[in-house]
């Protein structure tokens, strides 16, 4: 018997079991062999203030103060070829970032080519050290006396006098609150537990790793995309990961990357850079997995408060983790949340039923 269990262990689950244990016995239960397998473990990891809607710019800038420990300086480079103005136009203003020129641009990042004829730069967007991150929750959940269970697929959840049975495998779990962060599938979590979803869609964003263009150091560069961010590259470990952006919805599994999309993405950076890609080392996928409103679904379910909703984190769950995770908590154990009340009812499963 436990007082809340998380279905999920990637960021969004580990964040909010690390908050609730500090007053609740808290269970996690992560159907893969490690944390964050899925989307967690594939993010970009970035952490930019203004990427995002309303209620996603807010989760972020609640969050920037527990971030600090994680965070590196990085970067971003918004670039333009003079037929997508009225995109880059929109991107600069949603971005809150300032103009520069084409040629400021190339002293950050060289291999820009003549087809780069705008830029913009944003120094505060930093990398997120991610797994310390999820270790040093994970790390709180066994310190407050709570378990985390993996190799731990739900099959069928229950509720009966008040409590929640979750079976996985041959063995059963118990507690009076069940948290649904189970990314993905967290609209099956809702299904098996006799409530409605809330029509989430998963979508496969793709990845490749490249080596570091004409062998130049790349580690300082800044993350730099296309307008409307239809491609992005970043570097990782001396090499740059570019990835077309996409956004395929695909239904929940463990993913891998389209190797025509990618080749599209690649196609879309190599039009704006003076050294084509010419070799992949690997390539990969995750799945960001959206409300239909693109906003966080967060909070109890208006058919059953103690079936609470941490899901739809789209590709913001690093970013919003901090916030994310209080406001789950705060709402699990009645609490007013800090979070403005417009906000925490923009974010609400209630807006769904």
């Amino acid at each position: 018997m436990t007082d809340v269990l998380v279905i999920g262990g990637g960021i969004a689950g580990i964040s909010a079991a690390a908050r609730l244990s500090a007053s609740a016995k808290v269970t996690v239960l992560e159907a893969e062999s490690a944390l964050g397998y899925h989307a967690s473990g594939r993010s970009a990891a970035l952490f930019e203030e203004n990427y995002g809607n309303a209620a996603v710019k807010a989760l972020n800038s609640a969050s920037a103060d527990y971030h600090q420990p994680y965070l590196s300086p990085r970067g971003f480079l918004l670039l333009g070829n003079g037929t997508d103005d009225d995109v880059f136009n929109m991107d600069l203003s949603d971005l809150k970032t300032d103009e520069i020129s084409a040629a400021e641009a190339r002293e950050m990042v060289p291999i820009l080519g003549p087809a780069v004829t705008r830029a913009a730069y944003h120094a505060a967007a930093q990398d997120i050290d991610t797994d310390r991150m999820i270790q040093d929750f994970a790390k709180r959940v066994r310190l407050n006396g709570g378990q985390i269970v993996q190799n731990a697929r739900v099959d069928a959840i229950s509720f009966e006098n008040t409590h929640w049975t979750v079976r996985s495998g041959q063995t059963s779990f118990t507690a009076g609150i069940i948290v649904n962060a189970a990314g993905a599938w967290a609209d099956q979590i809702a299904t098996l537990a006799g409530l409605a979803p809330i029509g989430l869609q998963p979508c496969r964003r793709s990845i490749a790793r490249i080596p570091a263009p004409n062998d130049l150091q790349v580690c300082d560069w800044p993350l730099f995309f296309g307008a409307g961010e239809t491609w992005y590259a970043k570097p990782d470990a001396g090499k740059l990961l570019v990835s077309p952006a996409d956004e395929d919805p695909v239904e929940p599994h463990d993913a891998w990357a389209d190797d025509m999309v990618l080749a599209e993405g690649i196609a879309r950076y190599d039009g704006h850079v003076t050294t084509p890609v010419t070799r992949v080392e690997t390539t990969w996928a995750g799945l960001r997995t959206f409300a239909p409103d693109r906003s966080l679904v967060l909070g109890p379910d208006p058919q059953s408060p103690n079936f609470i909703w941490c899901a739809g984190q789209g590709g913001y769950g690093f970013q919003t983790a901090p916030a994310a995770s209080q406001l789950v908590a705060d709402l699990a154990a009645g609490q007013t949340p800090e979070i403005p009340l417009e906000i925490v009812n923009s974010l609400s499963a209630a807006r769904f039923r």
